[in-house]
């Protein structure tokens, strides 16, 4: 067996469209995967596609030729599962008469609605869910009540959930409708760990009434409507891997405070020169100073 041939076997499962690598571990260890005729169970395994015979509860298992990705619109109330015992509504239902098996790319709650990908290519699903990969994700988040700006500030310095400190890469208070009782945030994160937004606002004393997914990447629902989706040509796979513009363009903004040379730090200073409330004319007299900033509320925004 020619060792340049060899792949590992949840590779192997995940590039033939049955699931993701991780789902592909979990079949392994379940016990349901055989190679050439033996039930396997050790995760670090290899196989020669073009020689080993690969069974899943006994079906053949053969590699898609073509690659597919699909941005699809999930409605609130569905699992994010190829099956469920319960009988409960699954994204499967809405992605029919497919020649090629998909899977989904992570996971969205049954009670979270917005963007999923599902692809039948596993290295596609490895990249966008690897933690290394810092995919960014952005959620629209409905809460119970109106959180100040220090327990905002708070999300983006970090917070410890289950599964380990996660923070946020961009938080801000959005405009949807108008509550004198609760807020909407849009908030962008890279980890992608299990209920991360839900924990995450509970933190800072918050439950979440309404969870989207709106982005990943730089890539939009756009006109889809829930259960509605669409293919992705390669211009929509390279948006899944652009930063957040969010995320440039406060990190341009951090880096212009930092610089002195910058335009915004000289129209800064120039402003701190004259910030009186009034000052002495070449008469004698007094006058108003125009103040720069504009009327009106500001919304407040945050980003690391």
């Amino acid at each position: 067996m020619a060792k340049q041939n060899l792949i590992r076997l949840n590779k192997y499962l995940a590039d033939s469209g049955l699931a993701s690598r991780r789902k592909a571990d979990g079949m392994i260890e379940e016990g349901i995967v055989q190679v050439n005729g033996k039930t396997v169970f050790e995760l670090g395994l290899k196989v020669d596609p073009a020689v080993d015979r690969v069974t899943v509860r006994g079906k053949p298992v053969k590699q898609e030729q073509q690659k597919i990705y699909i941005i699809f619109n999930k409605p609130e109330s569905v699992v994010t599962s190829m099956d469920d015992p319960m009988g409960r509504p699954k994204v499967t239902d809405f992605i029919k008469g497919l020649r090629h098996r998909v899977f989904p790319v992570g996971r969205l709650d049954w009670d979270t609605e917005g963007l999923l990908l599902l692809t039948n290519d596993g290295d596609f699903s490895q990249r966008v869910t690897h933690p290394k990969g810092e995919i960014a994700k952005t959620y629209m988040v409905k809460l119970d009540g109106k959180p100040t700006d220090q327990q905002l500030q708070k999300l983006l310095k970090g917070v410890t959930i289950p599964g380990g400190k996660v923070a946020a890469k961009h938080v801000e208070r959005a405009k949807v409708g108008s509550s004198a009782n609760y807020d909407w945030v849009k908030i962008v994160i890279t980890e992608g760990k299990n209920r991360q937004v839900r924990y995450m606002f509970q933190k800072i004393g918050y439950d979440v009434k309404k969870l989207k997914r709106t982005a990943i990447g730089q890539l939009t629902l756009g006109p889809l409507k829930k259960g509605e989706y669409a293919f992705l040509d390669e211009g929509g796979i390279r948006k899944v891997f652009k930063p957040s513009k969010l995320i440039i363009f406060r990190e341009k903004e951090k880096n212009e405070r930092k610089d002195p040379n910058s335009k915004r730090s000289k129209a800064k200073a120039a402003g701190s020169r004259g910030t009186g409330t009034k000052r002495t004319n070449s008469r004698g007299g007094s006058g108003k100073a125009s103040s720069s900033r504009p009327s009106g509320k500001r919304k407040s925004r945050y980003s690391r």
